[in-house]
């Protein structure tokens, strides 16, 4: 059966909390001084990029859930200087994501968002803001993670893929994460 693009975004929605934790697990290895460490990069630290990523994502998230936040997202550049506490915010609004994402439908794709951008309401469909939020993230999530290689902790897999063979590997992340294979695969 071919997935629904509700689904499809769903799916894409959880990848995306799943990534963020495991480079979170990661990031949980360095101090809180190798976190806010300078380093080559669009950001000039491991600290910087998550953070950046996070307070995009509280942005977005919160016009697609119909929020006023707007630019008010951005009045703290370092919000979270701690890895554990980027990971708890970031997991808070990795969570809120997947529920937009649980609540679509095929129909609402087309539907438009009012992005409060300060002196202006930008109005956007929803399913490329979507789409503009997940690369956003993938994006960075990359120059965190080759900015990982240059610590001692291994970075981890970021590009794993959702094949049916691999669910055995990817088992104990779920289960921290609360979910289950049929979870997210639900047609």
């Amino acid at each position: 059966m071919a997935a629904s693009l509700a689904g499809s975004f769903r799916e894409m929605a959880y990848n995306n909390a799943w990534a963020n934790h495991r480079l979170g697990g990661a990031c949980a290895g360095l101090s809180d001084a190798e976190f806010t460490a300078p380093r080559i990069g669009f950001f000039p630290s491991i600290a910087a990029t998550l953070n950046h990523i996070l307070t995009v994502d509280w942005f977005y998230v919160d016009a697609l859930e119909g929020g006023t936040l707007g630019r008010t997202a951005f009045a703290d550049r370092l919000p979270c200087p701690t890895v554990a506490g980027w990971r708890a915010a970031q997991a808070a609004i990795d969570a809120r994501l997947v529920a937009v994402c649980d609540r679509l439908v095929d129909v609402d794709f087309d539907g438009l968002v009012a992005v409060h951008r300060g002196t202006r309401i930008q109005t956007e469909r929803r399913d490329r803001l979507l789409l503009h939020v997940f690369q956003h993230q993938i994006h960075h999530r990359g120059q965190a993670h080759a900015m990982l290689s240059a610590t001692a902790v291994k970075p981890p897999q970021l590009d794993e893929f959702y094949a049916i063979a691999e669910a055995p590997l990817r088992a104990a992340e779920f289960a921290a994460l609360g979910w289950s294979e049929d979870k997210i695969w639900r047609s």
